[in-house]
């Protein structure tokens, strides 16, 4: 398990959109300070808890810490460059990115059914994400630990990046996109996925080579993310196992 320890520490890993999964606050803990780091964990969504000095001491036995620890995930991470080295293996390569998922359980849920349809790597924004947390990792079942994932802070780069690797980039929108079944997979594929209230950012969506969409019969017009994700990701699968 690796801590953050101390205050300033703390608050300054926060804002600086490290990676948290838990913050853990020593009873009695007071000051500017210790509300500055409750009012920035909340902001990003990392739990805060306040517990005794008996359960403080088993986590933290560093006297520097102040009444206060951070703990970071132990997920591993790859680089951009180890994942699409990777996916280029196989005959049809296919990487998922998430552009600025920021529930945990649709992450977890995600992850879940890319490393069941055998995603060979995952792509996720730094900003406005959900960080791989303990609540994402137990929502995936395990699939965060078995999938590579690669954290970015500029998408259009990877974007291009991944262009230049011979990727086609397919993004699901809404505006001017064609049906998802009508997109031809049978090539090295990098598929988008977006916000759960706003999909994918525009600048996004105008990089993309294709984009697709899942019809809509009943009053609702959108699909929880996960879900639309397990169906695209499905029919790459589908398409790719249908002999030529």
């Amino acid at each position: 398990m690796d801590l953050i320890i101390g205050r300033k520490p703390v608050l300054e890993a926060i804002n600086s959109g490290e990676e948290i999964e838990q913050v853990y606050i020593l009873y009695g803990q007071q000051g500017n300070i210790i509300n500055a780091i409750r009012v920035a964990a909340k902001k990003r969504g990392i739990k805060c808890n306040q517990i005794p000095l008996e359960k403080f001491k088993a986590v933290v036995t560093d006297k520097k810490a102040q009444g206060v620890a951070a703990i970071k995930p132990s997920q591993k991470f790859y680089s951009l460059d180890e994942i699409i080295s990777d996916a280029k293996k196989a005959e049809y390569p296919l990487i998922l990115i998430l552009d600025s998922v920021q529930d945990p359980h649709n992450v977890g849920a995600i992850l879940r059914t890319a490393e069941c349809s055998g995603v060979h790597g995952v792509i996720i924004t730094k900003h406005n994400s959900a960080p791989i947390s303990a609540t994402v990792s137990k929502t995936s079942a395990g699939a965060s630990e078995h999938i590579k994932i690669a954290l970015v802070n500029n998408l259009a780069h990877a974007i291009d990046e991944l262009k230049e690797n011979g990727f086609w980039i397919v993004g699901s929108y809404v505006e001017g996109a064609k049906l998802y079944t009508e997109v031809d997979y049978k090539m090295p594929v990098a598929l988008i996925v977006g916000n759960e209230e706003k999909g994918i950012r525009r600048l996004t969506a105008d990089k993309c080579d294709f984009l697709v969409k899942i019809p809509m019969t009943g009053k609702i017009q959108s699909l929880n993310v996960s879900v639309a994700t397990g169906i695209l990701l499905f029919e790459i699968v589908r398409q790719r196992s249908v002999p030529a």
